[in-house]
């Protein structure tokens, strides 16, 4: 069995794409019986093959020349972005050419659609490459748990700002040093704001949540907080307490609706996720009959994000003829859980005046709004009289507390805005 594969786009992972055809394709006909072969290439920048011996391959600058190409079984969309990928990967679908993507991005915005297309014309939609790199969480909610109820999945989805946080916990950092660090070693895109802010693993989530609950997502409904305003002190006060802080993207299904959310969170230091450092992911799914499974590996980089491009290739090769499965399987939309109405536990920081009565009119003020506090942690004072207030409360539903603290940042005792954390 042969099949013949285009891809679109040599950069980062479509030359890992390209790289990895040419010097294991035997070793993948080994294993399989199924004989990949690299049809076609198309890259605006003729520059980025020169690593390449491209013998007998089809090299253009003209994606729609290789869609068209009657040698090309499997056509990779490896640029990124939303045009002209989307353009690309819609004609590939009509074209009836199956089609793999690394695009997160693209997927995030506009799955459904693609996922229609792929449908009507009888073809594969797949993207394992577009969530945590090499790991192969899509398949695993797919196939490997598709007997489960997913319960809650929690997934460490972006390495640089895991690669920032372990630094500022390791190695006593500051945001904006690990940060610079990060961009000087390669591990932050510049500008880095897709992966701080918390966006990139909001697709991510998106992706995640619409699989594990079969139901359409818009990503404008999604909450994001990145880790811009995680300070040292939080994760020192943090780590005093027994947690790590990581960015998580959070998926639950509560009463009928689904929580889909992304955020710095407390993790315990004994949870599996607390040990997953430096530009590592990983993704801990719990169903209601497989129970806990933890999926880890490297999220993103140019082999590994290669290795999964490689596997939906070669699952779309070993159908050969068969009917297409479709890419997803939606049932009716379910509603997007309001943050205001999520219920846990919270780290809070105060910076106050050091003067008697200020800790006691914050506990009032909670108090009156249902907030019961689990422990207090109050550091001396610094020079200009301001100390750090820390608590961590009991069970709370979020909009009582953020009315609370509403409240407490108008009162002159308190310097600058209370910084607040979820808790795992």
């Amino acid at each position: 069995m042969k099949c013949g594969v285009g891809v679109i786009g040599a950069g980062t992972v479509g030359g890992g794409v390209v790289k990895t055809l040419l010097a294991n394709r035997a070793l993948m006909k080994g294993k399989t019986g199924v004989e990949l072969r690299l049809a076609h290439v198309a890259e605006l920048r003729q520059e980025c093959l020169k690593e390449f011996d491209l013998t007998g391959v089809t090299v253009s600058a003209d994606a729609a020349a290789l869609i068209a190409d009657p040698a090309v079984n499997v056509v990779c969309e490896l640029i990124g972005g939303l045009e002209p990928a989307k353009k690309f990967i819609l004609a590939a679908l009509n074209a009836k050419k199956h089609v793999v993507t690394a695009n997160k991005m693209l997927l995030a915005h506009a799955g459904p659609e693609l996922a229609r297309a792929a449908i009507a014309n009888g073809v594969e939609l797949r993207y394992e490459a577009a969530v945590a790199g090499g790991i192969p969480i899509i398949k695993a909610l797919r196939e490997g748990l598709v007997a489960n109820s997913i319960q809650v999945a929690y997934g460490i989805l972006n390495g640089t700002c895991n690669y920032i946080l372990s630094r500022m916990t390791y190695d006593n950092m500051e945001f904006d040093d690990a940060l610079n660090l990060a961009v000087r070693l390669g591990f932050a895109e510049t500008p880095p704001d897709l992966d701080i802010e918390g966006h990139d693993t909001a697709h991510k989530c998106q992706i995640l949540a619409s699989l594990a609950y079969s139901t359409e997502i818009d990503l404008k409904d999604i909450y994001v907080e990145g880790i811009t305003k995680v300070t040292h002190a939080d994760v020192a006060y943090a780590r005093e307490m027994g947690y790590l802080i990581k960015l998580l993207a959070v998926i639950r299904a509560v009463d009928g609706e689904v929580e889909a959310r992304v955020h710095p969170t407390l993790v315990p230091e004994d949870h599996l996720l607390a040990s997953v450092r430096n530009e590592f992911n990983a993704i801990h799914v719990t169903g209601d009959i497989a129970d806990s499974t933890l999926y880890y590996g490297r999220g993103a980089g140019r082999m590994p994000t290669a290795s999964a491009v490689l596997a939906d290739i070669m699952d779309i090769a070993r159908r050969g003829d068969a009917p297409a499965p479709a890419p997803f399987v939606y049932g009716p939309r379910r509603p997007i859980r309001a943050i205001g109405s999520l219920t846990g536990r919270y780290y809070v920081r105060f910076n106050t005046l050091d003067e008697p009565g200020v800790l006691g009119k914050i506990c009032t003020i909670l108090g009156d709004r249902g907030v019961s506090i689990a422990s207090v942690i109050q550091k001396e004072r610094h020079e200009d009289n301001f100390v750090h207030v820390v608590l961590m409360t009991h069970e709370t539903v979020e909009s009582s507390i953020r009315s609370a603290l509403a409240e407490i940042d108008q009162i002159g005792f308190v310097q600058e805005k209370t910084h607040v954390l979820r808790v795992l």
